[in-house]
C-alpha cells in the first residue's frame, strides 16, 4: 500500500511540475508579444522615422512643389507617416510598404496593390491592435468626421473619416479601389484601414473609410 501510495505521489509530483514549467513558458511567451515585441517595434519605428526624414530632406524644394508621380517604395521601406488627433497628440506612426507578418512586426503596413498616399484610388493600411506597439489599439475610438494626415515624402494629405464598420476577415472588397465596388472606377482619393476586432482576437475586421480632402505640399515628419 506504501509502494503504490509512493508511485502516485510521484506521479502528482511529477504531473505537478510539468503544469508549472508548462505554465512558465506560456508567462514568458506572453511577456514577449506583450512587452519585448512592443519593445522591438519601438526600434524599428525610429530607424523608419529617421530613413524617412533624410528622404524628405533628399527632395529639392522645386521637386516638393511639382506634381510628380510618386515611386513605388521597397518592401518594407517607410511609406509614411500617419497621424490620428483622436487617438492621442502623440499618436504618431511610420507606415511600411507590405502586410506581411514581418512588416507589421514593424508597424502599420501598406497593402501593395492599393493606392498610395494622395493618389486616386484607396490607400489601404492594415496594423495590430494587440502586440507590436498595438498602432490600432483604440481605433475603434475614431468617429464620423475625424481627421487622419498622412505625411509621404513631398506632400502631406488630409483625410476625413466617412465612416467605420465591423465586417467579417473574407470581405476583401473594403480594398477595392472604391470600396466594395469591384467594377467601379475611382474619381477620388480613399483611405482604408484595416484591423482585428474584438482587440485581442481575429474573428472580425474592424474598418475605417475616409476620402482626401486637402493636400499640401511639404513634409512635417
Amino acid at each position: 500500500m506504501n509502494r503504490s501510495g509512493n508511485v502516485v505521489r510521484t506521479l502528482a509530483r511529477t504531473a505537478a511540475e510539468t503544469l508549472v514549467t508548462g505554465g512558465v513558458v506560456v508567462l514568458l511567451f506572453a511577456v514577449y508579444l506583450v512587452f519585448w515585441s512592443d519593445v522591438q517595434t519601438a526600434a524599428a519605428q525610429v530607424d523608419l522615422r529617421d530613413d524617412f526624414k533624410q528622404q524628405a530632406a533628399a527632395v529639392p524644394a522645386t521637386s516638393k512643389a511639382a506634381s510628380t508621380a510618386p515611386v513605388r517604395p521597397s518592401t518594407g521601406a517607410g511609406v509614411a507617416v500617419m497621424q490620428i488627433p483622436r487617438l492621442g497628440d502623440d499618436w504618431s506612426w511610420v507606415v511600411v510598404e507590405g502586410v506581411s507578418d514581418e512588416q507589421l512586426a514593424r508597424g502599420p503596413g501598406r497593402f501593395p496593390d492599393t493606392a498610395l498616399p494622395g493618389q486616386v484610388g484607396n490607400f489601404g493600411v492594415a496594423g495590430h491592435r494587440a502586440t507590436h506597439g498595438e498602432p490600432f489599439a483604440h481605433i475603434d475610438r475614431v468617429r464620423k468626421g475625424d481627421k487622419i494626415f498622412v505625411e509621404a515624402v513631398g506632400s502631406t494629405y488630409t483625410y476625413v473619416v466617412d465612416r467605420t464598420e465591423i465586417v467579417a476577415p473574407t470581405a476583401v472588397g473594403v480594398l477595392y479601389p472604391v470600396p466594395d465596388k469591384p467594377n467601379a472606377t475611382p474619381r477620388k482619393a480613399r483611405i482604408t484601414i484595416v484591423t482585428c476586432n474584438p482587440r485581442w482576437g481575429s474573428s472580425e475586421r474592424l474598418i475605417v473609410h475616409g476620402r482626401l480632402i486637402e493636400t499640401r505640399s511639404g513634409t512635417e515628419a
